[in-house]
């Protein structure tokens, strides 16, 4: 469907475009202004963006939520991303959504707090070191 949206093919109040992006409404408006942002390629997750098109999705997503601050003057703004069915992607497309927020709003973002100890810590932080070098 994203990819639809990007060629065009699927109507849409489009926000921003540019060669690689293109942001437009959220057809399923949580709060007013909230903003759907993706890569026109057709990529499934955010660990499959080449650097140009993560730069450039970045970029969108930066500049279409101060658009949205400006717009709209929320309390908050709120920018989510899932990647793969255990964090909740439902489309199969990268995306991001630019959500302005207000208290009380409804919109919850809940998860368990497990504090971990510091040499807990500096191992994972070591792995995912090791991971950057490969990656």
């Amino acid at each position: 469907m994203l990819c639809k949206i990007g060629a065009g093919r699927i109507p849409s109040q489009r926000i921003h475009e540019d060669d690689l992006t293109v942001a437009f409404l959220d057809v399923d408006q949580v709060m007013p202004g909230h903003v759907i942002v993706s890569v026109k390629a057709h990529v499934e997750t955010i660990v499959d963006l080449d650097p140009g098109q993560a730069h450039a999705l970045f970029d969108a997503v930066s500049r279409v939520a101060r658009a949205v601050a400006t717009a709209f003057a929320p309390a908050g703004l709120m920018i989510l991303q899932t990647s793969g069915a255990a964090a909740g992607q439902t489309v199969p497309h990268v995306h991001l959504h630019v959500l302005p927020r207000a208290a009380d709003d409804g919109v919850s973002l809940t998860w368990p707090r497990r504090s971990a100890p510091a040499d807990e810590l500096a191992k994972l932080a070591a792995r995912i070191r090791r991971a950057l070098t490969v990656a």
